[in-house]
């Protein structure tokens, strides 16, 4: 059980390095055939496909298994990195794209019930925070590496370098954990998965409390780096930098506050996160001078509230539920496309409406006090 845990952690870092070096630069590519002002609505269909695939899940699951799948969805993600890449053209990149977001979604999701399936008889919060530091530490290195592939190569470098990682994990899928015993997988109606979460009450404040940080993600995705390239001045190499030293928080607390979770809850470190992440990312505006060094220090601010967040939210939910409620868990990592339609719906009449783009940084900090006051309501659960 150790050694597949240790095949999923390799292959958790290896796919998250290209969902990395793309995940920031994604808005500037498909900027080139979309206003800025309607991205959002292409990542809002991604995501309404994304939603449908995910309520498939249990189906095709019981169909090929969970290796196949994650096999099948990797190279569904490599296709989709080739095309971004070499496409050149809208009804080619726009498509790409929309697969390239649906895949990546799905492939985490297969990835959570291999760390269910290895985590049997050992401590939830510390297995999830060493996967989610080993995850969050390939989001560092791609950081680093990024500004760099773009300055040598244009955007099409970054698209082309990412493919090579996913084949990196379709040979994982091909030859390793061939042995994997697939639970039975529960096939329960969408509705029945929704009165699940609505009668355990504490489960659905944990989902509304992923959901309010994937939507925190998904606006700071879409937006942040237009914000910096465009109106603030940075180039990619000064970002690639800054996102790099943003995204430390990752690695630093995850696995510590797993462990910690495990002794202590997660309430009261929910309440903390979000108190720090309110209040710096409602400071962002107030900086305008493209200072490396206090853009770095405000971002990395953001992401220790975010952090903290993300490794709660993450260990309350997985001592509840088990491996074989797919449809538990589908509708629970429905939150990340779920906030890519959520964010662009309100931050397009935002941006319409507010004077200054630096706004939008306001009206997230607020969105993210209602993760607070939901934190303040929830139960701990040992």
């Amino acid at each position: 059980m150790k050694h597949n845990r240790k095949i999923i952690y390799l292959a958790g870092f290896l796919i998250s390095v290209p969902i990395a070096l793309t995940s920031y630069i994604n808005s500037s590519l498909l900027e080139i055939y979309v206003d800025k002002y309607f991205l959002g609505i292409i990542y809002m269909l991604a995501s309404l496909i994304t939603i449908i695939g995910m309520a498939k899940m249990p189906k095709i699951l019981t169909r090929l298994g969970n290796r196949k799948s994650t096999l099948l969805f990797c190279l569904i993600f490599l296709a989709s990195l080739i095309l971004m890449g070499l496409g050149g053209k809208g009804f080619i990149v726009i498509p790409a794209f929309i697969f390239y977001f649906v895949s990546v979604n799905l492939i985490f999701a297969t990835l959570d019930i291999f760390i269910e399936d290895f985590s049997k008889n050992s401590p939830v919060g510390g297995i999830r925070g060493v996967y989610l530091t080993i995850i969050n530490f390939a989001w560092v290195i791609a950081q680093m590496m990024s500004g760099s592939v773009i300055a040598k190569s244009s955007l099409p470098g970054i698209y082309l370098l990412s493919a090579l990682f996913v084949s990196l994990v379709c040979i994982i899928f091909s030859l390793f954990l061939r042995d994997f015993k697939d639970p039975q997988y529960e096939k329960v109606p969408i509705l029945r998965t929704i009165i699940f979460f609505w009668r355990n009450r504490n489960i659905a404040k944990i989902y509304l409390i992923t959901l309010i940080l994937r939507f925190f993600y998904a606006w700071m995705i879409i937006y942040t780096p237009i914000y910096m390239h465009e109106y603030i001045g940075f180039d990619w190499s000064q970002i690639g930098i800054i996102f790099s030293i943003m995204l430390l928080p990752f690695i630093i607390l995850e696995l510590p506050l797993g462990i910690l979770s495990d002794r202590i809850g997660e309430k009261k470190m929910l309440i903390v996160g979000f108190c720090i992440i309110s209040v710096s990312t409602a400071m962002i505006p107030l900086f305008s001078a493209p200072t490396l060094l206090l853009w770095a220090l405000i971002l990395f601010a953001t992401r220790v509230g975010a952090a903290t967040i993300e490794i709660m939210s993450e260990s309350y939910f997985f001592k509840s539920v088990a491996e074989e409620e797919a449809d538990v868990l589908s509708f629970f990592r429905n939150t990340n496309p779920l906030s890519y339609i959520i964010a662009p719906l309100l931050a397009i009449p935002v941006l319409l409406i507010v004077p200054s783009f630096e706004y939008l940084f306001f009206v997230l900090g607020a969105v993210m006090l209602c993760g607070l006051l939901i934190s303040l309501r929830l139960r701990d659960v040992r």
